[in-house]
């Protein structure tokens, strides 16, 4: 695969990770972080491990996994995942579509699921919004991932999409890798797991088929992480009650912090779901309707993949009795867990300036819980 047009928003090579790790390992946080990921080794470890690596593979291995590991072991009570078999029976490379909760946990933990379980690690598809600190580039694009693009013009954005949704296709169709890309720009912030309709049009700007060959070559296979406490559910249900009255501003290192939340914070259970991929009726059946319609049949197709495949948890049914004033799914939670999701509820709201409405936020925070229950039983009542 050529990837001179590329260039921008591909991957490192190894040769361009090489420096680039070179350069990480010199960053006065180095000692710090080695603390983390390797408790048990001198300070320098992390520092003198990184100038041994020299390729992308070795980083991940090496390096990324051990982080996601202490990741899971220390902020997870315990980490599962099923549907391997799927990703098993392809024998090909695929587009793995995914909610999107976490910033960087929903695709690492679906590399440490591959990785772990002798397939490739995907590259992945990563806003350009999350390279404004030099570090954190030079992390990420060694780590296979992808730059797309955004904040530009109407008419750039137009040609940075169709230079993106070439690049995907290419990898894919050329077996040079599978790719991960999240179902939506941005994070879900209210619960529910949707795909923008713009995403599918933007992947089949690079077909030169028809439209079921198109998405048939890509092999869309959707995948559903499911925390049993949200990531960052406070700041995004501020973000929420913010955009209710005035246009949200992100803060200068926003998404930097929202990256360490979410890595630290407590996570409870957590369980990824790898589902089939999309078959040739489904998008068949797509095909036969006019224009955008077609794209939306693409979109709810993926839509009650990853809403089928969603692992709800206590802190879910809690949150819709609460919601509902009822005891709907009493069963599936003690009284005890009912008292103990209130006090983490109250000191997360604690957490976001006193000028807030409280109430408000109370009522958002528990939606964003609910709502995955919510989705389930809409997904049921249409079958």
């Amino acid at each position: 695969m050529d990837l001179t047009e590329f260039s921008d928003i591909a991957p490192f090579t190894d040769e361009e990770a090489d420096a680039a790790i070179d350069r990480l390992s010199n960053h006065p946080n180095t000692k710090w972080i080695s603390k983390f990921i390797f408790p048990d080794k001198p300070e320098t470890f992390l520092a003198e491990l990184l100038r041994s690596i020299h390729t992308v593979d070795d980083f991940q291995r090496m390096v990324m996994l051990e982080a996601i590991q202490w990741c899971v072991s220390n902020t997870m009570t315990s980490f599962t995942f099923d549907g391997l078999e799927n990703a098993n029976a392809l024998n090909r490379q695929f587009l793995a579509m995914s909610n999107h909760r976490d910033i960087i946990l929903d695709p690492a933990l679906t590399q440490r699921v591959l990785m772990g379980n002798g397939f490739e690690g995907t590259q992945i598809c990563v806003g350009d919004n999350l390279l404004k600190f030099k570090t954190v580039e030079l992390l990420i694009r060694s780590n296979r991932m992808i730059k797309v693009i955004r904040g530009i013009s109407a008419r750039e954005l137009y040609l940075s999409s169709q230079l993106l949704s070439r690049y995907i296709r290419e990898t894919i169709t050329s077996g040079t890798a599978s790719v991960w890309i999240a179902q939506r720009q941005g994070r879900t912030k209210d619960g529910y797991d949707t795909t923008e309709q713009g995403l599918l049009k933007m992947l089949d700007m690079s077909g030169t088929k028809d439209f079921v060959q198109n998405f048939m070559e890509l092999c869309i296979v959707p995948l559903s992480v499911s925390y049993e406490y949200e990531p960052c559910a406070i700041m995004k249900a501020r973000e929420i009650l913010i955009s209710r009255t005035q246009k949200y501003v992100k803060g200068e290192t926003e998404d930097l912090e929202s990256i360490m939340m979410g890595i630290k914070e407590p996570k409870g259970h957590v369980h990824l779901h790898i589902d089939k991929p999309l078959s040739e009726e489904e998008i068949v059946e797509a095909s036969h309707s006019d224009k955008n319609d077609r794209y939306q049949a693409i979109r709810h197709a993926v839509d009650r993949r990853i809403i089928g495949g969603y692992k709800l948890w206590k802190t879910n049914y809690i949150a819709y009795d609460m919601v509902t004033a009822g005891n709907k799914y009493a069963q599936e939670y003690t009284p005890e867990d009912v008292e103990s999701f209130k006090s983490y509820m109250a000191k997360q709201i604690m957490r976001v300036e006193p000028s807030l409405d409280k109430k408000e936020l109370m009522d958002i925070f528990l939606h964003i819980y609910s709502n995955p229950v919510l989705a389930k039983e809409q997904l049921t009542a249409a079958q």
